[in-house]
């Protein structure tokens, strides 16, 4: 190798390591400016860090505070919740309490409707026979009015007999010897009342002799005479004839019953007469008399 051939290769070599040198710098200088770049940013990023960092200094101060004030709500709060546990405890207590009373209440409520509902049942059963019953006496409601037109009938045919019977009284007994309070009941067998014809055995006549003057006081005979409406009398068994004075003319009669009685001041007297034959049905009149005349009369009916 010759010298110029060594000066080409150096000359060579060294523009070579020029490019490269001129390469490396030129890197080195941008690499260089995005190194200041980035210093550039990161002092601005650190600048915001130092602010924030001062916020949140400031805000942990803040919440310590609030920290503190928490704590101390907490220790108050800690009391509170112990005394609540505690009176939630009782509360427990008295709703288990008042639970198994209302068990026993709910119990005696439910005996309540069940008894409710066996009245409604025997209520509802009960309208239902009445309603039956109705509509048997709607039925029968023309013949009881027809029947009450008859017994008002009847009513006025005995108040009208009764007056008369009370005028010939009037006019036949003496003025201060007479009976008052006529009561004539009528019995069955069974000493029961009844104002059925086909049933009556009985005839119980009851009166009151009150102010009898002290002349008619004494041992009199009384005579009690039962007949019909036309003063014919009743079929007897044992008739009982007698004579008496009635306005100072004597008057034979056929009695029922009579008996001797020591008349006084005031008293009550009764006959009672067994019948011989059933009744007719019709209307009926009850006199007593004494020796001296008629004490009084009463009407009657039987069915």
């Amino acid at each position: 190798m010759n010298s110029k051939q060594g000066l080409i290769i150096l000359a060579v070599i060294l523009g070579i390591l020029l490019i490269g040198s001129g390469i490396w710098g030129f890197r080195l200088n941008s690499d260089k400016k995005e190194l200041q770049s980035e210093k550039d940013q990161l002092s601005m990023e650190l600048g915001d860090l130092n602010e924030l960092k001062t916020k949140l200094e400031q805000d942990i101060d803040s919440l310590q505070i609030a920290f503190d004030g928490l704590a101390t709500e907490n220790e108050s709060l800690e009391g509170s919740l112990a005394e609540a546990r505690t009176e939630i405890a009782n509360k427990i207590q008295a709703l288990k309490a008042t639970k198994k009373s209302s068990a026993s209440e709910i119990n005696n409520l439910r005996a309540e409707i069940e008894a409710l509902i066996d009245t409604k049942t025997a209520l509802e059963s009960n309208i239902n026979a009445l309603q039956t019953e109705n509509d048997s006496l709607r039925a029968v409601t023309g013949v009881l009015e027809r029947d009450l037109g008859q017994a008002k009938l009847e009513n006025r045919e005995l108040v009208n007999l009764n007056t008369m019977i009370q005028d010939e009284v009037k006019r036949l007994t003496l003025a201060n010897f007479k009976a008052s309070a006529f009561q004539v009941e009528l019995e069955k067998k069974s000493s029961k009342a009844t104002a059925k014809s086909r049933r009556a055995r009985r005839i119980k006549t009851t009166f009151d002799l009150t102010n009898v003057p002290e002349k008619y006081h004494g041992v009199r005979p009384l005579y009690l005479v039962i007949s019909d409406e036309k003063a014919t009398p009743i079929q007897l068994e044992k008739p009982i004839e007698a004579r008496v004075m009635v306005n100072g003319q004597p008057v034979d009669l056929i009695a029922a019953e009579a008996k001797e009685v020591n008349i006084e001041t005031n008293q009550r007297l009764s006959f009672t007469h067994d019948l011989a034959e059933k009744l007719k049905a019709g209307y009926y009149r009850a006199a007593v008399y004494t020796d001296i005349g008629l004490l009084g009369a009463t009407s009657f009916r039987l069915q």
